[in-house]
């Protein structure tokens, strides 16, 4: 996902982004939906596989998993 619609979905769950890098940003959607704040944290195994976020967080030979 590109980082203005990261940022715009966060902006429209009534949080200013400021200067959050785009990690940080998807971080607080995940808290805010109330998902764990995963994102980017694991790079080798992930059981989300219904993760809107999966594709853009790991290398495509993990997804496969």
């Amino acid at each position: 996902m590109k980082i203005a619609d990261v940022r715009k979905r966060l902006q429209n769950m009534g949080v200013k982004p400021g200067k959050m890098k785009k990690e940080e940003m998807i971080r607080t959607i995940q808290r805010v939906e109330g998902n764990f704040p995963c994102y980017r944290a694991e790079t080798d195994y992930c059981d989300q596989h219904g993760c809107v976020w999966r594709d853009d967080c790991l290398p495509a030979q993990v997804r496969k998993n």
